[in-house]
């Protein structure tokens, strides 16, 4: 893990994992229809880790990955990561989709989600679970679930694993200004 500020540790992140799957259950008024879908590639731990509380608390919920490299609006400056895949674990139309991000920042991965998506189907509706919000949105996107509101500088980034976030001082960093670097696979974004 990259050296800068922990601001939650492992039990921190578990207990608002935990807080989060209690919140999309109570939200949903159970879990009919409800299927969690984790972004690439930092929120696919965190939707399993939803999956796993929301299983334990009641039922299992079905748990996916989606792919959403090739709908940013950033795609000719940054290359695409090969090896990334959507799975999603059922049928979008008509479900009760849960998108679920590690940080959420400018709104444009969600934006991405978003439209990546649709490709799948109409779902009834789309909510939101990260485990960080640092704020900066250039994008009218805002949670449903949230881990951790995290107010950051446009010169630091947040590193987000299941051992625990840190914030980073990213002014050595070689990324736009702003971007998040994610620890499960040092991506920018």
């Amino acid at each position: 893990m990259t050296e800068g500020k922990r601001v939650l540790g492992p039990d921190d992140v578990r207990r608002a994992t935990t807080r989060m799957a209690h919140e999309i259950i109570e939200r949903n008024r159970g879990l009919d229809g409800v299927v969690l879908v984790g972004l690439q590639r930092g929120g696919v731990w965190l939707a399993e880790s939803l999956g796993d509380e929301i299983a334990r608390i009641g039922h299992p919920v079905p748990v996916g990955s989606l792919d959403i490299s090739l709908y940013r609006d950033d795609i000719g400056r940054r290359p695409v990561v090969p090896g990334s895949v959507s799975s999603l674990p059922s049928e979008v139309d008509g479900a009760r989709v849960v998108l679920v991000d590690d940080v959420l920042y400018t709104g444009r991965s969600v934006k991405a989600a978003l439209d990546a998506l649709n490709d799948y189907g109409r779902p009834d509706c789309v909510q939101l679970a990260v485990m960080v919000d640092r704020g900066h949105r250039e994008l009218p996107i805002r949670p449903d679930f949230v881990g951790k509101n995290l107010p950051t500088s446009l010169g630091e980034s947040v590193e987000v694993t299941l051992d625990g976030v840190t914030i980073i001082d990213a002014s050595g960093i070689d990324a736009p200004s702003g971007d998040s670097v994610h620890s499960d696979s040092g991506e920018k974004r």
